[in-house]
């Protein structure tokens, strides 16, 4: 069992006097940075190493370096902290009914412009919740809700309904179709076009930000050379520039396809229309606060739902 001297001699500023001399490099510069004398810093540092019975950093160069238990105590010490920060927002969540943070997980095939107007609606209600967005793309998109990562998972396509932890909704789908640029060899080929003739010609894919196992790809022909991007935007600017092919959210290329900027190609495979859905944890149904209520209620919107999946961009 731990005993109280460690306890006692374990608290967050402790582990924060840790982190400072760590960054810092020396006793010295880290004593400046907090507005400490030397003396007082290294004092504490060597109650707590006194108390844990170990030595925290290696002092046999002028630079404070990390021992192996050091690194360690820092370690868990950060997540400990974090999880006190936890602590802290759910007991504000609860006096206040406003999240301290609200986090969006927004797959990158859903438009920002209907994101970010969302977002502007949101602000003027001069809520205390602060807003977060992380861009994810496919099982990435559902993984950063079950991991806490998130509070709302917006765009999702890959089947919510095996976590029983997961509530979800349906937002629409979106129609994929398959362009090139007017300079691409592929621009002028007979259509429709058939995986064989793919082939030998690059692909545009965009990366999985799933963080946890291999995550999944779509529409790609195993053996075929393939340029990986982080998002949709990335992938249609390098399709536009000639670096590949590959299939776009229909809406986000037709403005492309009319001024000839982007050829599209019929294809000898089904036309693509993937569903996409929107989804948060069941525990949030009766607990969640009034800006994930807020963002719940936009989205029954139709128009809403509609808008996120064929809003050009680019608007």
């Amino acid at each position: 069992m731990i005993n109280n001297q460690i306890r006692d001699a374990l608290t967050p500023e402790s582990i924060s006097l840790v982190g400072a001399v760590h960054r810092a490099g020396s006793m010295a510069a880290a004593a400046r940075e907090l507005g400490l004398v030397p003396s007082a810093l290294t004092y504490r540092i060597r109650q707590l190493e006194d108390a844990l019975d170990v030595l925290l950093f290696d002092r046999s160069s002028r630079q404070a370096r990390l021992t192996e238990a050091g690194k360690e105590l820092l370690r868990e010490g950060n997540r400990l902290l974090t999880e006190l920060d936890a602590v802290a927002n759910r007991v504000k969540r609860v006096a206040t009914g406003w999240e301290p943070q609200l986090t969006l997980a927004v797959d990158s095939v859903i438009s920002r412009t209907t994101v970010m107007e969302l977002c502007e609606a949101f602000f003027a209600l001069n809520p205390p919740t602060r807003l977060r967005i992380r861009e994810e793309a496919l099982s990435g998109t559902l993984e950063a809700l079950t991991s806490g990562q998130a509070d709302l998972a917006i765009g999702v396509a890959i089947e919510a309904a095996a976590n029983t932890s997961v509530q979800h909704k349906p937002l629409g789908s979106i129609h994929f179709i398959y362009v090139v640029a007017p300079h691409h060899p592929l621009a002028a080929a007979p259509e429709p076009v058939t995986d064989a003739m793919l082939m030998p010609h690059r692909a545009v894919a965009v990366a999985d930000s799933v963080q946890r196992g291999s995550g999944v790809t779509v529409g790609l022909l195993g053996g075929q050379d393939i340029f990986t991007v982080p998002g949709m935007q990335e992938k249609l600017h390098a399709q536009l520039r000639g670096l590949g092919g590959g299939f776009l959210p229909e809406y986000l290329a037709c403005p492309h396809v009319a001024t000839g900027r982007l050829v599209e190609k019929k294809m000898q495979r089904p036309p693509r229309l993937v569903p996409m859905s929107y989804a948060w944890l069941r525990a949030a149904d009766a607990n969640g606060g009034r800006a994930l209520q807020w963002w719940l209620k936009q989205l029954e919107n139709p128009a809403t739902r509609k808008a996120l999946l064929e809003r050009d961009q680019s608007a």
